[in-house]
């Protein structure tokens, strides 16, 4: 596996080779200094240039950076719309175990490249276009305080989701019930302990992608309750984590409304009677 110097260095050597590519930038976890480093860490670099279709019409110039495994082009998707704007993006995975996710964005829109991300370094800027360099913060990447609004949004979206899951198990619809957890409820309920966690912590807290850094902020038994949502191999695992959910958001919607001072909805123990009475009425026929 190349080293990290040696990426590096050739992530450099090309930019400053070629004269369409005026600034590189790099943004992710290897620019946090709160991130212990190990080898599946992405480089994420951003080349600011003077044109972009002659990067994307011939794309033999990514094989300088060695031999790919597979890549990934969002902006060239049907399946999965890109969200990028003018940017462009070579995702590329390396047979060695490197990974760079290569961007491209047109040298005009500096500026809104620089304000995208908190978490950006300039590592060559050809121009001096950039007269104070970012110093990479976790400050974009933070929670944000809901609005009441949003928190109540939540908790309704839970709430109402759950008479889709009660329906689908109810029908012994196990995809359709499953899609409604995993998809929803679960998001739910990690959104909500984001917030306990935010208010614990002044908001001042970025659980990264996917929430992969929560186990930190959160005790040893909310973390093994988190995990026993996920054990839904069975109709009976179904009703179990639902009613299980139930138990944990109730708690968590509590702390973060005392700690806001928002208002507590005033239909979850109405609509947990309704699924309950269901799944009895079931268990009788």
């Amino acid at each position: 596996m190349r080293t990290q110097k040696e990426m590096m260095q050739l992530i450099l050597n090309f930019a400053e080779d070629d004269d369409r590519i005026r600034v590189v930038g790099m943004n992710g976890s290897r620019v946090n200094p709160q991130i212990i480093g190990d080898r599946f860490q992405d480089y994420d670099i951003v080349y600011l240039v003077t044109e972009m279709n002659s990067f994307i019409k011939n794309r033999e110039w990514l094989d300088y950076f060695g031999e790919r495994l597979i890549m990934q082009t969002p902006e060239d998707s049907e399946l999965f719309p890109p969200s990028l704007g003018n940017w462009f993006s070579f995702l590329m995975q390396f047979t060695d175990g490197n990974r760079i996710d290569l961007m491209l964005v047109p040298i005009e829109e500096l500026d809104q490249y620089m304000k995208n991300d908190s978490l950006t370094t300039i590592l060559l800027d050809k121009d001096k276009r950039i007269n104070n360099k970012p110093i990479p913060t976790e400050e974009s990447h933070y929670l944000q305080i809901p609005t009441e609004n949003q928190y109540l949004d939540a908790c309704n979206e839970f709430w109402w989701v759950s008479t889709y899951v009660t329906k689908g198990l109810c029908r012994k619809e196990f995809l359709y019930a499953i899609d409604h957890i995993e998809n929803v409820m679960q998001e739910e309920i990690l959104r909500m302990m984001a917030w306990k966690v935010g208010c614990q912590y002044g908001f001042r807290v970025n659980l990264g992608k996917s929430y992969k850094f929560l186990e930190e902020y959160v005790s040893e038994t909310e973390w093994k309750a988190l995990q026993q949502m996920y054990n839904l191999s069975t109709y009976d695992d179904c009703w179990r984590v639902l009613f299980h959910m139930f138990a944990m958001y109730k708690e968590l919607v509590v702390f973060v409304a005392d700690s806001l001072q928002f208002q507590l909805p005033d239909y979850q123990h109405k609509v947990e009677s309704y699924v309950r009475q269901l799944y009895d009425d079931g268990n009788r026929s």
